[in-house]
C-alpha cells in the first residue's frame, strides 16, 4: 500500500482523499479475487464499476473508484520492467496477494512454505523512473510549491515517460522534450497554455531532479499565448446568481465577489482571518504563498457575524462529540498541538460532515468542498438563465472590473487581487468601457 500512497501524493490527490482511495482499492481487488478476474485489464474495471452502480453508489464515487483503479494500474505498469528485467515470471491474479504491494505475497493452492518462505515479504525494486518521479515530489515539497504545481508537474513528467517509454530518464535530452512539445501540439492539439505548461515543468524536472542543462532555451518551440479577455457579469447579473444559491453557498458567493478572492483563498479562511473591528480580511497563502489584506464588505457584516456564530456552535458541538480537530496544513500541527481543537483554528466555512482518518481512525472536520461550491453556482446560472460563462473566477473578475469601472487606481486594484506584476491586472481595462478623454490638452487649460 507504500507505492499506491506515493503515487496518490505524486497525483496531487488531497489527503483527505486518501482514505477513500484505499478503500475503493482494497474493494476492487477482493473483487476481482472473488470472481477470479486480471486486476490489471479494463474489463474487470468495467465489471467493478457496473457493480458499484448496482450497490446505488454515486456518480461521483464512481469516478473516484475508477481513477483509484486507474492509478493502481500505473504502479503495476511501473514494476512490470522490474519483473521482466530479473527473469521473474510476471504475477497472475490467482498469485497475486489479496493486499496490494508491499504486503506479505500469498501461497498458491497446493504449496507449502518453509518458516523461511514465511517470513519474507516481496520485495518492491523501483525502476529509475520510479526514483526519478519520488524526486520530483521531494523538490517540489521542499520548494514548498503548492499541491497543484506537484499535480500538474508530475502530470507532464509521466506523459513524458508515456512518450518515451523505451528511454531512461538519465539518457533523455532538450530534443526529446521538443519532439514532445511538437507532439503535444500537432497530434493533441492541447492548448498553448497547456503547451506552456508542460514546458515550464519539464524544464523543471530537467533542472532540479535529472540535475542536466535543458540546453538554450531559444531553441525550444513555445507556443504563443492569446491575449484572453475575461467574462465580467454586470451587478444585475451578480445578484441574480446569488439570488438563486442556497446557504452556505449564497455568502461564499458574496465573499468571492465582495472580496476578490480565488476560490480555494475563500474556502481555506480560518476564523482568525477576520478582523471585524477593523473591517479587514487577511488572506494567508494566497496565490504564491503571498499574503494580503482586502476591506470586509459592510453590506454583509450581519451575514458574516451570523455564520461565525454557527462556525462557534459547530463547534462546541464537535468538542462535546470528542473530535480531534481541523486539518492542519504542514506541520503546524506538530508545532501547536492544541491548534486545531481552538476556535481561532476553526474552518470559516466548514464541511458538513466529519472525516475519518484512516489508521488512527480520528474524527476531523475539513473545508467546503471546492467541487460543491462549483456545483451550486453552476446550478444558479442555470436558473438565473444567464448567458455568460460563469464559473466562482467570474465572481473574481467581476469585482476587479467593477472597481475599475469606478475610477480605482489599477495599482489599488492590483493590491486587492495579490498581483505580483501590474500587467496581469491590465488585462482587466479591456473589460469595460473606456471613459478616457483622446484629445490632448494642456493641464493648465483645465
Amino acid at each position: 500500500m507504500g507505492r499506491f500512497v506515493a503515487v496518490l501524493e505524486e497525483r496531487g490527490v488531497p489527503l483527505a482523499q486518501h482514505s477513500y482511495y484505499k478503500k475503493w482499492l482494497r474493494y476492487y481487488v477482493d473483487f476481482c479475487d472473488k470472481y477470479r478476474l486480471e486486476a490489471t485489464s479494463s474489463k474487470s474495471q468495467a465489471q467493478f464499476l457496473d457493480k458499484l452502480r448496482e450497490k446505488k453508489q454515486t456518480d461521483r464515487q464512481i469516478k473516484q473508484a475508477a481513477h483509484a483503479v486507474s492509478l493502481y494500474w500505473d504502479v503495476q505498469r511501473a514494476l512490470k520492467p522490474s519483473a521482466a528485467a530479473s527473469g521473474a515470471e510476471p504475477l497472475s491474479r490467482a498469485a497475486e496477494p489479496s493486499v496490494p504491494y508491499g504486503l506479505p505475497a500469498s501461497i498458491p493452492k497446493g504449496q507449502t512454505a518453509g518458516p523461511e518462505k514465511r517470513s519474507q515479504t516481496r520485495p518492491v525494486v523501483q525502476t529509475p523512473w520510479d526514483r526519478a518521479f519520488s524526486e520530483l515530489v521531494a523538490v517540489i515539497k521542499t520548494r514548498h510549491y503548492s499541491p497543484k504545481t506537484l499535480k500538474s508537474y508530475s502530470h507532464w513528467a509521466r506523459k513524458l515517460h508515456d512518450f518515451r517509454k523505451a528511454r531512461e530518464p538519465s539518457s533523455l535530452s532538450s530534443e526529446d522534450v521538443k519532439e514532445f512539445l511538437t507532439y503535444l501540439a500537432v497530434k493533441c492539439g492541447v492548448s498553448a497554455s497547456s503547451q506552456n505548461q508542460a514546458f515550464n515543468a519539464l524544464l523543471f524536472f530537467f533542472r532540479h531532479v535529472l540535475q542536466k542543462d535543458f540546453g538554450e532555451i531559444r531553441d525550444v518551440v513555445r507556443a504563443k499565448r492569446r491575449p484572453y479577455i475575461p467574462v465580467v457579469l454586470s451587478r444585475q447579473e451578480v445578484d441574480s446568481v446569488i439570488r438563486n444559491l442556497y446557504p452556505p453557498y449564497d455568502l461564499v458567493t458574496k465573499v468571492l465577489y465582495g472580496c476578490g478572492l480565488r476560490l480555494f483563498e475563500c474556502l481555506k479562511m480560518r476564523v482568525h482571518n477576520f478582523n471585524f473591528d477593523a473591517g479587514v480580511l487577511t488572506v494567508h497563502d494566497g496565490k504564491g504563498k503571498k499574503d494580503r489584506t482586502v476591506p470586509l464588505p459592510l453590506s454583509i457584516l450581519p451575514e458574516l457575524l451570523a455564520q461565525l456564530e454557527q462556525v462557534k456552535h459547530l463547534h462546541e458541538q464537535d468538542m462535546h462529540e470528542g473530535y480531534a480537530g481541523v486539518f492542519l496544513d504542514n506541520l503546524l500541527e506538530k508545532k501547536y498541538r492544541n491548534a486545531p481543537k481552538e476556535l481561532i483554528w476553526q474552518w470559516f466555512f466548514p464541511a458538513k460532515t466529519l472525516t475519518t482518518v484512516e489508521g488512527s481512525h480520528e474524527r476531523r472536520r475539513y473545508h467546503l468542498h471546492e467541487s460543491h461550491v462549483q456545483k451550486a453556482i453552476k446550478a444558479a446560472v442555470r436558473r438565473a438563465r444567464l448567458t455568460k460563462r460563469v464559473s466562482s473566477h467570474t465572481f473574481r473578475h467581476s469585482f476587479a472590473s467593477h472597481l475599475l469601472q469606478a475610477n480605482y487606481d489599477i495599482r489599488t486594484i492590483q493590491e486587492l487581487l495579490g498581483h505580483s506584476d501590474v500587467r496581469t491586472t491590465m488585462i482587466y481595462t479591456h473589460t469595460v468601457r473606456s471613459r478616457t478623454i483622446k484629445e490632448a490638452k494642456s493641464p493648465l487649460d483645465f
